[in-house]
């Protein structure tokens, strides 16, 4: 059994299955996160997310896959009764791009369900994530990559009911100096701001709220918006203090098999030393609260 101190991940995504009543735990492989080879994506197993069985092998690339390094932020999201993973790749000259995979399981073995991804091939885009609307309409919300973008930005896109396809160009939520505690960074000789994990939460309330990581004071740095809406398309308002500002981030919110929401994200951000942390959230109105 491995413990959450054993397991060598950035970006925590907890898929909790109710009739196995098991967790499932994906993520980017810490040793693989910023060379320029990846193997492919695994999985843990708990059953009170503390001691954990794996990695077992969720995904490899199969024969003439288009990427080869940078397989970052795996979600798997159940959709129509199937299960969807949502990655992110790139190969040398090709740039970095969310593309989809299905499986009847979640184990896997996940396989891509179109020919390379769906964010804009010529974006540098990265951190794509599910969310299905009131009518069942699939978007996919992700990040325009500061390396291009410079301030970087969070857009949203309509998918196809199949997910093979966005059916409309992206629009913009909004960009990462707008929030007021976001920090610029200078990453070998490149000053921008960044975008990072993007995951959609509905309150209680039915205020739609989003959670979101950059740099700050504190470094890595977990921050919420608010659709004044209370739809996909905003406009998005941020709150002027972070959920997380303890040098750890891109996060998603879950609830355990006994109702408790809890918030999973990596901690600290640089390698090698990032590990998968699990804290109690509450609802406090029109946020959410680390107890």
């Amino acid at each position: 059994m491995l413990k959450n101190t054993d397991i060598h991940i950035r970006d925590p995504f907890v898929l909790p299955v109710m009739k196995e009543k098991q967790y499932y735990l994906y993520g980017t492989t810490g040793p693989e996160s910023w060379t320029n080879a990846a193997s492919g994506i695994d999985y843990y197993t708990s059953s009170d997310l503390q001691s954990w069985e794996g990695p077992f092998p969720a995904f490899r690339p199969p024969a003439g896959f288009w990427a080869d390094h940078n397989f970052w932020a795996p979600e798997v999201h159940v959709y129509h009764e199937r299960y969807y993973m949502f990655i992110s790749f790139k190969a040398e000259g090709i740039c970095r791009g969310t593309q989809i995979l299905a499986a009847d399981s979640p184990q896997g073995p996940f396989l891509p369900i179109s020919d390379g991804p769906v964010t804009p091939r010529d974006w540098e885009c990265l951190d794509g994530t599910l969310y299905v609307d009131a009518n069942d309409q699939p978007w996919i919300v992700f990040c325009h990559e500061w390396v291009q973008a410079g301030d970087g930005e969070i857009s949203t896109m309509r998918l196809s009911d199949d997910l093979k396809s966005a059916i409309e160009k992206p629009h913009l939520l909004f960009r990462a100096s707008e929030a007021a505690w976001a920090q610029e960074i200078n990453s070998k000789g490149r000053k921008g701001y960044v975008t990072d994990g993007p995951w959609l939460h509905r309150l209680t309330s039915g205020e739609l709220i989003m959670l979101w990581s950059s740099f700050g004071e504190g470094g890595y740095t977990v921050g919420m918006a608010r659709s004044i809406s209370g739809e996909i398309v905003g406009p998005w308002q941020q709150f002027p203090v972070p959920l997380y500002a303890g040098d750890g981030g891109h996060c998603m919110v879950f609830r355990t098999f006994d109702g408790q929401l809890l918030l999973a994200y990596h901690r600290p951000n640089p390698s090698p030393d990032e590990r998968p942390f699990f804290v109690p959230l509450r609802e406090n109105r029109s946020l959410l609260e680390i107890v």
